[in-house]
């Protein structure tokens, strides 16, 4: 097991890896899986198309933003793993969000959809050596290690699943 401090990201990323209790990546991916799993089954139904503010996403266009957001860090998890030193870019998640059409997507699509993505994310990190984790690359101009990827996954999950209970229900 390679230890929380083997982490390599920018400081940015420590309010998602804070959340994250587990000091092994793969028993925090499935912790979380279930959380997050339990959590969005109880939503109920009329709070999905709801916004807390003027200009704020919906309960479905937030799951959606963490759908992709998932996407882009395991891609970048895997890019490492494999030593591409491809500096990979960042993502504008107010603009992916905008242009996603999470709002008019069902419910149930977007709950299979993010089970799917996060069981594929468990085997990817299952995968992965303990090297391989070690390894870094550049994602929007800043370094960082597969292994912190591991943790920011699922880190960024409870920081939604956090703001959903705060403003959202």
């Amino acid at each position: 097991m390679i230890p929380k401090t083997d982490i390599l990201a920018a400081e940015f990323y420590d309010r998602y890896i804070v959340l994250v209790k587990e000091e092994e990546i793969r028993k925090a991916l499935r912790k979380n899986s279930e959380q997050l799993r339990k959590f969005l089954k109880k939503i109920p139904k009329k709070k999905l198309d709801y916004a807390y503010a003027e200009g704020k996403w919906t309960i479905k266009e937030l799951v959606q933003h963490m759908i992709d957001a998932e996407r882009v860090f395991a891609y970048r998890a895997l890019s490492f793993s494999r030593k591409d030193h491809t500096s990979l870019p960042g993502f504008d998640e107010n603009s992916w969000a905008a242009n996603s059409g999470g709002a008019t997507r069902k419910w149930e699509d977007l709950l299979e959809e993010f089970r799917s993505l996060r069981k594929t994310t468990e085997y990817l990190f299952d995968a992965f050596t303990e090297d391989q984790l070690k390894f870094a690359g550049q994602a929007n101009g800043v370094p960082m290690n597969a292994l912190a990827l591991g943790f920011i996954i699922p880190g960024h999950a409870a920081h939604h699943i956090a703001i959903m209970k705060e403003r959202y229900l």
